[in-house]
């Protein structure tokens, strides 16, 4: 497996990743900048992106899907819950549809799929092996606001306590939508949001 890190433009400095098979297949998690850079990144893995994976549908993580899938053909993976299609969800239409606990495989890699709505109605953590995709639900030290439309903190509270209680290991690294990276064992233990 490797695993490509890209960041969108400020002011919002959206966290965006790529994960490559050992078979040379890739997903795509939150496209946020031009087709260029992502492929700049599937061509040194000398991959084929498959899958754009949305972690929620906010306007700031998918600012470059349109561009991304035009240029690779790659299917969109989102959860219905965000395809609203207005200013703040852009989004109308996907290949593939979220659901909670769905695992979507890549070859050997397989991509753990939990729903943790109230940042969104639509948010999604993943795990792939020992990294956990947290979108805008968990930060570094911090959560997802939930002041947006859509927003819920009642439901993220249930979110954040449900995470507790999957098969997250300690070692997992926390790639949040926005920020520093982290590992779940060090968010349990000092983040405030997961203190129940």
């Amino acid at each position: 497996m490797k695993t490509f890190h890209l960041m969108g433009p400020a002011p919002y400095c959206t966290n965006s990743f790529v994960v490559c098979s050992d078979a040379g297949n890739a997903l795509a998690i939150d496209p946020v900048v031009s087709a260029d850079h992502y492929q700049k990144a599937l061509d040194q893995a000398g991959a084929k992106l498959r899958y754009i994976l949305l972690t929620h549908g906010h306007f700031d993580h998918v600012g470059g899907l349109k561009e991304l899938k035009k240029a690779t053909g790659a299917q969109v993976v989102a959860a219905k819950e965000d395809l609203k299609g207005d200013q703040m969800y852009p989004v109308t239409s996907a290949d593939l549809f979220l659901e909670d606990g769905m695992v979507l495989r890549l070859d050997e890699l397989e991509f753990r799929c939990w729903h943790t709505p109230g940042h969104t109605p639509g948010s999604y953590c993943i795990l792939c092996g020992d990294l956990l995709f947290t979108g805008d639900t968990l930060f570094e030290g911090s959560v997802g606001r939930t002041d947006l439309e859509g927003g819920s903190y009642p439901e993220l509270e249930k979110s954040l306590a449900r995470l507790l209680s999957l098969p997250i290991p300690d070692e997992a690294r926390v790639l949040p939508g926005h920020g520093e990276f982290s590992t779940f064992g060090f968010e349990k233990k000092t983040n405030g949001f997961l203190q129940f």
